[in-house]
């Protein structure tokens, strides 16, 4: 059933909201004594994160987490407020601690150590409490999970939305918690696992370890690509055959890939009931002239059971830090979902999306540019090439 945006109907994101610590060394660290550097704070969280930057390409996510009555919550919560975002599907509690990252980075702006104390999101986001939120999900264009939810919390949620037929989007947030697909692969829409997560899926889905992490071979970009496929293709199709639509693997400085099943598995959102002066509707406008529908698979004629992939590459950046660039990604690409583009369309916005993140200090951009995204998108999306597309396995 392809559903259209209701009127006003707003994306469920459900998973953590989560304040970041981050520590940058200013020179090389030694055991057992301080090093010079700067520590900042930061909102983070891998749903949190994603429904900021869909808030700041025009959508309006409905948040469903947790936070306590502590400093932490209130610093998460008072940014959400004054964006006038809903915190009604945020529980706070004096029991709960609000969930913590503490992130030292090397000298690369890459993750070198973490510390994670995020209990509260198991704990405190359960079942009953996604549930009284039923009739927001029902009405959602689309509903993004992060695995930072409990195996309960996750099965709840996807059921509800696969009852109200609202698309699903998991995203896995590590190795180990990526895992947690086995129980609700079968009614997932698009997953946004990365090289490592996806292996890890695809073990757990298998009920195996037959899958190994991918060596790079170090050849030239375009021989790397076709090469990272070949190699990472039996466990993307693991992950088809279970059910999941879309699966978008990242692949860092070498872009993503697309992976569907079948072109009219694909289903479209309808626009036409946004308002039209709202942000969104410039974002599927502008988008719409930059990167033309159709351009990169043409308009599909037949309605085979067939596997397709698709190449898109990253532009050039000049990289302040790599957090937070995976989260823009998924949240370019929902609020272009949100907005009526197709999914070619929006992951090219998410990856520009992830460009602007990778270029500031900031896990999220403090604001988008609609015609840099444009362009960025644009650019992406006419290189977008398909590198596979055969009828069986």
């Amino acid at each position: 059933m392809d559903r259209g945006l209701d009127n006003g109907a707003e994306a469920v994101v459900i998973g953590g909201m989560v304040l970041d610590v981050n520590a940058t060394p200013a020179a090389a660290t030694n055991r057992g004594t301080t090093a010079p550097g700067k520590i900042r704070y930061a909102l983070g969280g891998v749903a949190r994160n994603i429904a900021e930057c869909m808030s700041k390409l025009g959508a309006k996510p409905y948040m469903i987490s947790a936070v306590g009555f502590d400093l932490a919550g209130n610093m998460l919560l008072e940014p959400w407020r004054a964006a006038g975002l809903s915190v009604e599907g945020i529980k706070r509690s004096k029991d709960i601690e609000t969930a913590t990252v503490c992130i030292i980075f090397d000298g690369r702006g890459e993750l070198a150590a973490a510390v994670a104390s995020v209990e509260s999101i198991e704990k405190f986001v359960t079942p009953e409490w996604i549930s009284n939120f039923k009739i927001n999900i029902c009405s959602a264009p689309v509903m993004m999970v992060d695995a930072n939810l409990s195996r309960p919390a996750l099965l709840a949620s996807c059921q509800i939305a696969a009852e109200c037929v609202t698309p699903i989007w998991f995203e896995p947030v590590s190795v180990t918690k990526s895992k947690r697909i086995a129980s609700i692969a079968k009614l997932i829409t698009y997953t946004s696992p990365n090289e490592d997560e996806l292996i890890a899926m695809a073990n757990a889905l298998s009920s195996s370890d037959r899958f190994l992490p991918v060596q790079k071979d170090g050849k030239s970009d375009r021989t790397s690509i076709k090469s990272l496929f070949e190699r990472l293709k039996p466990a993307i199709w693991v992950l088809l055959e279970e059910g999941i639509k879309v699966v978008l693997v990242t692949l860092g400085p070498h872009g993503v890939f697309l992976c569907f099943k079948a072109v009219d598995g694909i289903k479209k959102h309808d626009s036409s009931k946004n308002s039209p002066f709202s942000f969104s509707r410039k974002l599927y406008e502008v988008v719409n002239v930059s990167c033309p529908p159709d351009r990169i698979l043409g308009t599909p004629t037949s309605k085979g059971n067939y596997y397709v992939t698709v190449h898109f590459p990253a532009l050039p950046a000049s990289v302040v830090t790599l957090v937070g660039a995976g989260d823009c990604l998924v949240g370019g690409t929902l609020a272009s979902v949100c907005a009526g583009l197709d999914i070619m369309q929006s992951i090219a916005v998410g990856m520009a999306a992830a460009k602007g993140a990778v270029e500031t200090e900031s896990t999220v951009p403090v604001e988008y540019q609609l015609a840099r995204i444009a362009d960025d998108a644009g650019a992406i999306y006419s290189e977008a090439k398909v590198i596979y597309c055969e009828s069986k396995l």
